[in-house]
């Protein structure tokens, strides 16, 4: 095994020291920080076919990659955050071709590569123009054998935020043994700690995965979830705004409930506000929720107001939804105005 650790970008371009535009939101004071954030978890190769129809009919697949936090880190970078990435990879070709992407859309990578385990794969079978099944081949992956040891204390403590969700922890003990231990180093340093939940069904029971999420719900300053996935951490309740106050209750001073179609809702130091979605016709919806959450959190890092952070989570979630793939849709910050555009043609 080997480790591909990139070296520290302070002062490049995109890659800000501290200055007034990356300054802490009201109420956080942070230490001098290197990176805005860090996100950890595990990317995989992703096989899709291109028409609709079942996969055993498919004459080929599009060779790409997704990952729930490296889709996130790599809408934060587009939005203009520096963003680092933690991972475990094959050392195959697969592994090559995840390492080679994230560095193309320049991440900073502090991978381990792993000799005796292969890179996980994911295939979307695009069943119907409208539906899309998703498969994981990830038992025994290379991503699912991080521990403790793979994360670079220095990079969590370098930077300002680091973000988890609830993917890693299923994937095995040492996984999560990993992501407790970047928490805990997160929170000691003054680094905000964002929570996804992204509860996979495939990974873990939801009484299992109840369990987890509600240890690491505690020690997350800010928390996303959907419906479904709040229900399974803190009990089934009339309303989003009832959820979003019980999650609030386990200790997080920001939680946000994604709703798709339906918008947002979010509790930020005990006030509600609501968000609606952007009409759109989606393509394909898978890596939303990953483009949701990194929009609110670009906003979080710029000190905007909540509501700004709510628009442009809503805008960045909507435009992964217009393009086939999990990370390729999301938005640049120059783009953001343009589902709003009453003329299509840029000149």
């Amino acid at each position: 095994m080997n480790r591909v650790l990139d070296a520290p970008r302070d002062g490049e371009p995109g890659w800000p020291a501290e200055s007034a535009e990356h300054s802490p939101p009201p109420g956080i004071v942070w230490p001098r920080k290197v990176i805005d954030v860090v996100t950890i978890g595990e990317t995989m190769a992703l096989m899709r076919s291109v028409a609709p129809g079942p996969l055993s009919h498919a004459a080929s697949l599009e060779l790409g990659i997704g990952g729930a936090e490296s889709n996130v880190a790599i809408a934060l970078r587009r939005l203009g955050a520096s963003v680092a990435w933690i991972g475990r990879v094959g050392s195959d070709s697969l592994g090559d071709l995840v390492l080679r992407e994230l560095r193309a859309e320049d991440l900073q990578l502090s991978a381990v590569r792993d000799g005796t385990a292969p890179t996980g794969l994911m295939i979307k079978e695009r069943r119907t123009a409208d539906a899309v099944n998703v498969m994981y081949y990830r038992a025994g992956s290379a991503g699912s054998r991080l521990s403790p040891e793979d994360i670079p204390t220095d990079l969590i403590i370098g930077a300002k935020l680091l973000h988890v969700t609830g993917i890693t922890p299923a994937l095995s003990a040492s996984a999560a043994d990993a992501i407790h231990y970047a928490v805990a180093r997160a929170r000691e340093a003054g680094t905000l700690v964002s929570f996804d939940l992204n509860y996979r069904s495939a990974l873990w029971s939801s009484a299992e995965a109840s369990i987890a999420f509600q240890a690491l719900i505690a020690k997350a300053d800010v928390v996303f979830a959907g419906d479904d996935e709040a229900a399974i951490a803190v009990g089934e309740c009339t309303g989003p705004d009832t959820l979003a106050r019980r999650i609030a209750g386990l200790g997080p001073s920001q939680v946000i409930i994604k709703r798709g179609a339906a918008g947002a809702t979010a509790l930020v130091d005990g006030e509600l506000f609501t968000q609606p979605a952007v009409p759109i016709r989606p393509v394909d919806t898978v890596g939303a929720g990953d483009a949701f959450v990194a929009g609110y959190l670009a906003e979080l890092l710029r000190a905007e107001p909540v509501a700004q952070r709510l628009v442009t989570a809503v805008r960045t979630g909507a435009f992964a939804c217009l393009v086939p793939g999990d990370w390729e849709g999301m938005p640049r910050r120059s783009e953001l105005a343009m589902l709003e555009a009453t003329e299509q043609v840029f000149r």
